[in-house]
């Protein structure tokens, strides 16, 4: 009989939301996911993928540290969020982004200190890679506010792998896409376009470093980034590049939009930590969005509550200096 050891970061099923909570962008890239062979209805994934992807689990039931988290509903998290290549109101994205911009069909480039760089079509790379898997994430904004979100993709580290990256390689850096033709927000100086992310090649093969295709069982929406989107949990949210269209590996670290655009507020880890107040808000606790903007109100966890699994990446290191 096989036991699947879990693992101390995963969320508790009790989490999970009723599946009827609309989305309110509608399905989108279904044919996206027929092509991987994922099959995704529901808050489930079917016994076939779980086998395919290595077993990670449709509904997380390991303790999640210091608490019970509940998954936020599915209609707040597709319409509560920061794109700003779409606007830069919290609901913007939700309008704009499905007003005839095509994330399907999509490439993606690997580039810079690698062994195998090239350009994929975003169903054929998932595929090459073993198909999709389920984690339930705690998502904290900058902003101080939070949600939890379950999200379909695969482990960054298998696209690193991918690529093998030479001795040189020390940073990923993550260009997003630039239509100012069908991205509004693109059309303004908001933002030097395009955006761009980074991380260090240790945080990028970290196990909890995730690539985002879907949410709550479908494909992600455009709001949310489709069809490709960092996540990194244990970081701010605006780590979380969306739509990218190339990875670039390098031996000095980029420099991310936010660092260039605000270099007195936005530094280039953005880890999650609440003895480190933003210069203009505190950063000791958070708004649950779904909670109620008073009763929702909790304390701030290290590294976004991941501190026993992500805190060795950082050991030595000033995160006073290093922010």
């Amino acid at each position: 009989m096989h036991i699947r050891i879990r693992k101390d970061w995963e969320l508790p099923e009790s989490a999970a939301t009723d599946e009827a909570v609309a989305c309110s962008a509608g399905l989108g890239r279904r044919r996206f996911l027929r092509a991987l062979g994922a099959g995704l209805a529901g808050a489930a994934l079917a016994p076939a993928l779980r086998a395919a992807t290595g077993g990670f689990p449709s509904a997380p039931d390991a303790a999640y540290p210091a608490g019970d988290f509940k998954i936020t509903p599915e209609n707040l998290a597709t319409s509560y969020n920061n794109f700003y290549e779409f606007g830069t109101g919290k609901d913007d994205p939700v309008v704009a982004a499905n007003r005839g911009w095509k994330t399907e069909p999509w490439t993606i480039e690997l580039a810079g200190e690698i062994e195998h760089p090239g350009r994929w079509d975003v169903n054929d790379l998932i595929a090459k890679l073993g198909g999709i898997g389920q984690r339930v994430y705690r998502h904290r904004c900058v902003e101080a506010w939070s949600m939890v979100i379950p999200w379909n993709g695969f482990p960054l580290a298998k696209l690193v792998a991918l690529a093998a990256p030479r001795a040189s390689a020390k940073f990923l850096k993550f260009v997003a896409f630039n239509d100012p033709s069908s991205a509004p927000g693109q059309r303004e100086p908001i933002l030097d376009w395009p955006y761009v992310e980074g991380l260090r090649l240790d945080e990028a093969t970290h196990e909890l470093a995730f690539i985002a295709t879907g949410m709550y069982g479908k494909p992600i929406p455009n709001q949310n980034g489709a069809p490709l989107r960092l996540v990194v949990p244990w970081k701010y949210g605006f780590k979380g590049i969306k739509s990218i269209v190339r990875i670039e590996f390098t031996a000095r670290q980029p420099r991310n939009t936010w660092q260039q655009m605000a270099p007195q507020e936005y530094g280039f880890y953005a880890n999650v930590n609440p003895t480190v107040d933003h210069p203009r808000w505190s950063q000791a606790s958070e708004r649950v969005i779904g909670g109620g903007f008073f009763s929702g109100k909790q304390p701030t966890l290290m590294f976004n509550g991941y501190e026993k699994q992500v805190a060795a990446l950082y050991a030595g290191l000033d995160l006073r200096r290093n922010y």
